[in-house]
């Protein structure tokens, strides 16, 4: 028998995403962590993301986590990627990560880049992935992104997805971050190759989504300001994915989920296309901190709030979202302009913290997030 769908919940290719990596597969005892309730509990969950794939030195030496893709222990994450495919959640695989080299390793000539490629083609086939996420944690020049995607877009063709994951500095101009190029270069670039015609509608950018990672240091979450701060660089709310972490055990910035349903409505209200939500990750969604049981809980939570038809927030925040340093400053009295408070807002601070840090950096933007970072 099916499971149940809840009668609320979005079809799981319209609305926002709501995407969980998939990183941790068993339990301290070699137990799999079973991601099946995701869908037996109509969560809303629209994309799982397996990780992490290693490229490793020497050709065709490719790992998940520490063992090669195919290994005996996979066996049930893969029967139960083939159920959520099913279903109609999108399973994606995720490349690099905070383990350095893949990517180095597919940025040498052309004949290394082949060496190093096809291995990766045959997993990706092998295992029916719906598409790769990459999270680029070191420094590549933007060449070899270009290529990657290019030829990820040539092999497996418009229908696979194709995401990048950056810190959400990365999103914003000036501000440090962990990749080594511009990812408002890249983003010039995937427009470039957007084609329309009379005929028919624009192309989809090869690039579907960037999901913007707020924990660890490079954001802050608990406030609304973080994603309409990007969104005011000129990013669109329908490809920017916010980043959040699942359980404080997995690093800094763990928002609590009655103040995460809060900021993802009023989110929500004011950007009616936005993109939807990344967690990282799924085995200890929620636990513990969170009066929850199951991991698949917290995935429920966001979902009555992004994945169902209704925010219930009041529309009046709507205009405050969409330019934050106006609406939330114009009681402070400052020289400096919006826009640069609003860069300095998305790391995590208020209005007023933004403005002392300016004042002591004599308007000097860099230096001011500088500031912010050091203190």
């Amino acid at each position: 028998m099916a499971p149940a769908v809840r009668q609320d919940l979005l079809p799981v290719h319209e609305g926002p995403r709501l995407i969980l990596y998939y990183q941790t597969h068993h339990d301290s005892l070699g137990n799999v962590i079973s991601v099946l309730p995701l869908i037996t509990k109509s969560t809303g969950v629209t994309h799982v993301i397996v990780a992490a794939i290693h490229i490793n030195n020497g050709p065709g030496n490719i790992t998940l986590n520490d063992d090669p893709p195919d290994a005996a222990k996979f066996n049930t994450l893969w029967q139960e990627v083939a159920w959520l495919q099913g279903s109609g959640i999108k399973v994606m695989g995720m490349l690099g990560g905070a383990a350095h080299g893949s990517f180095l390793r597919l940025s040498g000539d052309d004949s290394s880049f082949e060496a190093y490629y096809r291995p990766l083609e045959e997993v990706v086939r092998r295992h029916r992935l719906d598409g790769l996420d990459l999270s680029i944690e070191e420094e590549i020049p933007v060449a070899s992104v270009q290529r990657l995607l290019t030829r990820l877009r040539l092999d497996f063709g418009p229908s696979f997805i194709l995401s990048l994951a950056p810190v959400a500095t990365a999103l914003i101009p000036g501000l440090p971050h962990l990749s080594g190029f511009s990812y408002f270069e890249l983003e010039t670039w995937c427009q470039s190759l957007v084609t329309s015609t009379p005929e028919a509608p624009p192309t989809a950018p090869i690039i579907s989504f960037y999901s913007a990672i707020t924990y660890c240091n490079w954001g802050d979450a608990s406030n609304p300001f973080l994603y309409a701060s990007l969104i005011a660089q000129g990013w669109d709310p329908s490809r920017i994915v916010l980043g959040l972490i699942t359980n404080p055990a997995n690093g800094a910035g763990h928002v609590h989920l009655p103040r995460m349903k809060t900021v993802l409505a009023a989110v929500r209200a004011a950007f009616p296309n936005f993109g939807g939500v990344m967690g990282w990750e799924y085995f200890n969604a929620g636990l513990e901190r969170e009066g929850t049981n199951e991991p698949w809980e917290w995935a429920q939570e966001l979902g009555s709030v992004i994945r169902t038809r209704s925010t219930g927030v009041q529309p009046s925040i709507d205009a405050r979202l969409r330019n934050p340093a106006q609406a939330w400053g114009g009681q402070l009295q400052t020289r400096w302009k919006g826009e640069d408070l609003d860069t300095l807002m998305a790391l995590g601070v208020d209005m007023a913290e933004a403005i002392q840090a300016m004042d002591a950096a004599d308007g000097n933007v860099d230096l001011a997030a500088s500031f912010l970072f050091d203190s």
